[in-house]
């Protein structure tokens, strides 16, 4: 299956998790492709992986969401490395627990930095080089961006800014021939709670949640498909997610 052969993707928060499988699943795919997060170790395991198992070429560049140089380094490096950039993934996000009245001001800035402004950073560097090639924006965001999340308002405020950033740019974006793309998961069992102890691949069992190769799948589905279709939104439910509500 070479859907994407001589195209080229770029994946934020590829280190792990939803991440690393969409690396995975767009180099199953035939896409070359830069993975970015802050572990290197791991960018470059993964980089071995997929060559040896793809024979794809795929660069290692490490960057911080939250540091707009960073990013734009990013991107340039991407899009120089492969002379093109059609698919970027903007999957880098995290969660930090806590109400309202008990979080510190630290942990919502993280949140709001990570989740909101690295979504920003990357979609304003990517855009152009996206504009050149009919390419595909695809940004996590989240079930907790559609309905209330009594448990963490400020995680969930977060993925209600990133769909509604989204849609709005894909409204901006898509006469240009760019597509913009929201997956909105709901339980994965990846690091992704890690910060405070809780990471759900540890707290959620096999039974409770979906597994990040399952949501690579629809990203890989997403970045698919040809100007000038594209998924506007892709909700990924468990069959028993409502019930009982």
């Amino acid at each position: 299956m070479s859907t994407l052969a001589e195209t080229s993707a770029l994946i934020t928060g590829a280190s792990s998790g939803i991440g690393r499988a969409t690396a995975h699943a767009l180099a199953s795919r035939g896409a070359d492709v830069t993975i970015s997060a802050r572990r290197e170790e791991r960018l470059q395991e993964l980089a071995e992986t997929l060559r040896e198992e793809y024979g794809v070429d795929v660069l290692v560049h490490t960057a911080d969401v939250t540091d707009d140089e960073q990013v734009a380094d990013l991107v340039e490096a991407a899009a120089a490395e492969f002379g093109r950039l059609d698919t970027v993934v903007a999957n880098a996000g995290l969660a930090r627990e806590g109400s309202v009245e008990e979080m510190e001001t630290d942990a919502f800035r993280q949140m709001m930095d990570v989740n909101c402004e690295g979504l920003f950073f990357t979609a304003r560097e990517s855009i152009p080089h996206l504009r050149e090639t009919d390419g595909i924006l695809v940004v996590l965001a989240s079930m907790a961006g559609q309905y209330p999340r009594p448990g963490n308002p400020v995680y969930a405020a977060t993925k209600w800014w990133a769909r509604g950033f989204a849609k709005s740019l894909a409204g901006s974006v898509g006469s240009d021939g760019v597509g913009v793309t929201v997956v909105n998961p709901t339980e994965v069992r990846t690091e992704f709670g890690s910060e405070d102890d809780q990471a759900s691949e540890d707290v959620l069992s096999p039974d409770e949640a979906a597994e990040p190769e399952d949501v690579a799948e629809a990203i890989a589905f997403a970045a698919e498909q040809e100007p000038p279709n594209v998924v506007q939104e892709l909700d990924f439910y468990r069959r028993d997610k409502f019930e009982g509500w």
